[in-house]
């Protein structure tokens, strides 16, 4: 089997529209969770979210025929892809080059709009480009064509879950063979009122009018998860081929566990079993050992259920005594959730954990739940030599997803 290195990373986030600001504001317990300003809210209960700051897709070479023709999501995709390609530096014969981006929602601004069209001036005015703005898979699609990509390409829709496994597959498919390198991640664009009052009429979302009390992952105090948008992209390339051309190389993906619960459409399985076994299978493919420090980017939404219930799939995971040991963030308490982006920024935030050995904090974790009793690395980012890093993703419909990496 090949080994499969990452050697580029792009990310347009709430707390940083590049990967160093992003790290940054990261390591320094930096929240991009804000009153939302993109949107009117004065008739929906929600009133924060993680939004991008100053996003201008013209001032990232988008033109302006493009911008009309793509929903935002896509030109996160676009600009985060442009970003990992640039960093990698990569060349590289365009059959072998694949894409594996995601979204969990797709088009949302355009589907509503669109919509408007219809019902209030008629079929004759629905765009003729509606359906390739709005469908899921068009990031791909668009990233493939700016890329010259023609290798393997697989847009996945797994909710909260979607980059996660976009990356995982990606992984798997460079692992045997099927491409050299596969640009991965995923891209969400879903704050907008009819996305929000969904999610809010289900009970998922903080109703805090407080943005420094609103994504409280592990805390006694959470009631929800805050919305976010963006994108995050990694460039996964098999390792001979990375070494041959004196690629930088951030860390090697060594490991990936997908499971699903079978249980709820959006609760997940009490106990966590399944997603203790997507831990389980990615850190084994990792050669886990017990000399090994772990570090979980937990999939820490700030729901009542999720927290405790992945707290006792790590638990269950690991064992009791060695998940005391384990150093746990939830980087949504900055970033809030980007669902089908979310494991994007994540993989990220893993692999620079392993590469600078600092975990960045879990903020705002200020009244701990004691069901929530592990080490989450409350308040403030710590120095430790971490060997092992895992990701967790888990998405409604009981999609689960763990990726593992290791420093190279």
């Amino acid at each position: 089997m090949k080994r499969v290195v990452i050697t580029g990373l792009g990310v347009l986030s709430p707390i940083g529209n590049d990967v160093e600001t992003f790290w940054n504001n990261l390591k320094n317990g930096v929240s991009g969770i804000d009153i939302i300003k993109t949107i009117d809210t004065s008739n929906i209960e929600i009133k924060v979210a993680g939004e991008l700051k100053e996003f201008d897709p013209a001032a990232y070479g988008i033109n302006a025929s493009t911008i009309r023709r793509s929903d935002r999501f896509t030109q996160y995709a676009m600009i985060a892809s442009q970003q990992a390609m640039e960093d990698s530096q990569l060349t590289i014969n365009p059959e072998r080059l694949g894409v594996y981006i995601g979204s969990g929602i797709g088009g949302m601004d355009t589907f509503v709009n669109q919509c408007n069209k219809m019902y209030q001036d008629g079929p004759r005015w629905v765009a003729p480009l509606f359906i390739p703005m709005v469908i899921s898979n068009i990031a791909a699609g668009n990233v493939a064509i700016m890329h010259n990509a023609q290798g393997p390409t697989l847009p996945i829709v797994t909710a909260c879950a979607t980059a996660t496994h976009s990356i995982g597959e990606a992984y798997r498919a460079i692992k045997h063979g099927y491409a050299d390198a596969i640009i991965a991640g995923g891209a969400e664009a879903s704050i907008h009122p009819l996305a929000i009052s969904g999610f809010a009429n289900m009970k998922a979302l903080s109703k805090s009018t407080d943005p420094h009390a609103a994504s409280l992952p592990f805390d006694k105090r959470r009631q929800g998860f805050v919305l976010a948008e963006g994108a995050g992209m990694l460039i996964l390339e098999e390792y001979e081929h990375a070494k041959a051309r004196g690629a930088k190389i951030y860390g090697e993906i060594c490991g990936y566990g997908n499971t699903c619960d079978a249980y709820h459409v959006t609760a997940p399985m009490p106990g966590g079993e399944a997603a203790a076994r997507a831990m389980r299978l990615a850190a084994e493919e990792a050669n886990l050992t017990d000399q090994d420090l772990i570090h979980i980017n937990a999939h820490g939404t700030g729901t009542p259920l999720n927290d405790k219930i992945e707290t006792a799939a790590i638990k269950a995971a690991f064992g009791e005594e060695r998940a005391r040991q384990i150093l746990i963030t939830s980087t949504k308490s900055m970033t809030g959730h980007g669902l089908g982006a979310a494991g994007g920024f994540e993989a990220i935030a893993s692999v620079l954990a392993l590469k600078d050995s600092i975990v960045s904090p879990t903020i705002n974790l200020d009244d701990p739940d004691p069901e929530c009793d592990l080490d989450y690395v409350p308040h403030t980012a710590r120095k430790a030599n971490i060997t092992l890093a895992l990701s967790n993703s888990l998405g409604f419909g009981g999609h689960n997803g763990t990726l593992a990496f290791r420093k190279i």
